[in-house]
Order: structure tokens, then C-alpha cells, then sequence
């Protein structure tokens, strides 16, 4: 039979060959998956023989893997903050960028009861990590996709909150008005980069991905919006592209909001714009 070691490495090298990065990662995760044990677990099983109940799928997974399909659609789970979220193909994988923007707005002073909106919320990582961290909060999650809103139900259903809603809307047409806090991730990569995005971002929704060809289409239509929606003293804050700091500035300036700051993420770039609503 073959051996947990031997499937690592005969699985690494198959995913090296069709150019997956942290091929060997992924491998292990894979594995460790199949076998229900952690992948620091593995180590001490490097001997352990796998009977062809386990292999066969865990072949299908690395055929899946080795054509593009994203690690985290194959586990089907990904942790964000201090939770386990499922995430699959209905809506964005969550990235590191985002897991920052909610640890950052978490360690704001902000009143133990707010009214809180998750625009464009997904899989619902954002806002119900907000929700279970501030449990005296009401958080809408809204999205224009029923497929991603699903998914998000289907998470706060795993965390048992009681302080969350969720609405299907093309931003705020049904979201009623009000808020003393807005955040976002919206769509905001150029049409013109398709072309030039790795195989496992293309597994996302184009719905979630793309908006116009510089990538700020949605964003111009949400500033003016979410500021009209917003309680007076409410705040804003966004998740944006690597370049576009300027120009959502600048909406943010022409929609009448003050305060306003763009805090970088861990790699230097200016991601996070935040602003408050003149009280």
C-alpha cells in the first residue's frame, strides 16, 4: 500500500508539474483533509498505509487542484478571524486583506450598540465576524447575488448568531435606511485584467470580481448612496484595489463625507478608506 509520505510526495510533485504554487501545502492540507487530523498530524503518520477508500477521492481532489480549482473550494471551509467559514463558488474566497479590515474596525471605540450594514457581504464573513465579535450590534448582510446570500444564511446558521438579517438587493434599493456604520468589499478589479488573473481567482463570480473597465463603477454608484443611508456621525469603511485610493478619495470627498483616512493593509498598500458622515 502507499504511504501517507508517499502520497504527499508523489501528490507535491503532480501539482508542481501543472504550476500550483505551495504545492507541497496544499498536498498536505488535501491529505490531511481526507484523513480527518490536522496537518501537523501527518508527521506522525508519514508510515501509515492508505487503503484505495481514502485514495480514490483524494486522487479526484488533486485532479481538481492540479486543473485550477481553488484549495479552499475543495475543503470546502476556510478560517476568517476566529471562525470556520464554508466558501465555495457561490461567492468570493475571503482574502487576508479583508480578515485586516475587520480586525481594524473591531479595535475602534465604537458604542456597544450600533446598526451596522455588510454591503455586497458574500459569504458573509465580514459582517458576521462583526455580529459574533459584537454580539450588542445589528448587522444587515446585504448582496445582489441570492447564490452568495445563501451561502452567508447557510454561515450564520453554523454560528448560532441572533443579531444578523439578511436582504437581496441591488445595493441599497431594499435596505431601508439609517446605519451607524457601513462596511464593504465590492467588486473592484478593471474588466481589462481578466486576461491577466490566475486561473484560481477565475473560479470566483465575475459578479463579485469585475466593475467597469477601471474597476470603480460600483463604488461611484455605493459612496453617494451609503452616505444618504447613513445615520449623521455614521461611518464608512471600504476594502479597494491596489491603485485606486486617489479616486475613491475623491468620491468621498464629492459625496460629502469628512474625516476621511486609507489605511494600508500588511503589504503597504493603501486598501482601506474610511469616513464619517458630518454629524
Amino acid at each position: 500500500m502507499t504511504t501517507v509520505l508517499e502520497t504527499i510526495e508523489g501528490g507535491t510533485r503532480y501539482l508542481e508539474k501543472r504550476g500550483v504554487e505551495d504545492a507541497r501545502r496544499h498536498m498536505q492540507m488535501l491529505v490531511a483533509h481526507h484523513l480527518g487530523c490536522t496537518r501537523m498530524d501527518l508527521y506522525t503518520q508519514f508510515d501509515r498505509p492508505l487503503e484505495e477508500a481514502v485514495l480514490a477521492p483524494l486522487r479526484e481532489m488533486l485532479k481538481n487542484r492540479g486543473e485550477g480549482v481553488p484549495i479552499q473550494h475543495l475543503l470546502g471551509t476556510v478560517w476568517f478571524h476566529k471562525h470556520e467559514f464554508k466558501t465555495d463558488a457561490r461567492a468570493l474566497i475571503p482574502r487576508p486583506e479583508t480578515e485586516e479590515l475587520a480586525e481594524w474596525i473591531l479595535s475602534w471605540p465604537l458604542p456597544e450598540s450600533q446598526q451596522v450594514l455588510d454591503m455586497g457581504c458574500g459569504s458573509g464573513v465580514l459582517g458576521l465576524t462583526l455580529a459574533a465579535a459584537r454580539p450588542g450590534w445589528n448587522v444587515t448582510l446585504v448582496d445582489v447575488s441570492p447564490a452568495a446570500l445563501a451561502l452567508a444564511r447557510e454561515n450564520d446558521a453554523i454560528l448560532k448568531l441572533g443579531n444578523t438579517r439578511f436582504v437581496e438587493s441591488d445595493l441599497f434599493d431594499k435596505t431601508g435606511t439609517g446605519f451607524d456604520g457601513i462596511v464593504a468589499n465590492l467588486p473592484y478589479v478593471p474588466a481589462s485584467d481578466r486576461d491577466t488573473m490566475s486561473r484560481e481567482v477565475l473560479h470566483d463570480p465575475a459578479l463579485a470580481l469585475f466593475s467597469g473597465a477601471d474597476g470603480l463603477d460600483l463604488i461611484r454608484r455605493f459612496v453617494p448612496e451609503a452616505f444618504r443611508h447613513l445615520k449623521p456621525g455614521g461611518w464608512l469603511v471600504m476594502e479597494i484595489g491596489h491603485d485606486q485610493a486617489s479616486q475613491v478619495t475623491g468620491c468621498l470627498e464629492s459625496s460629502g463625507f469628512t474625516e476621511i483616512e486609507v489605511k494600508t493593509d500588511m503589504s503597504g498598500v493603501l486598501r482601506f478608506p474610511a469616513a464619517l458622515r458630518p454629524a
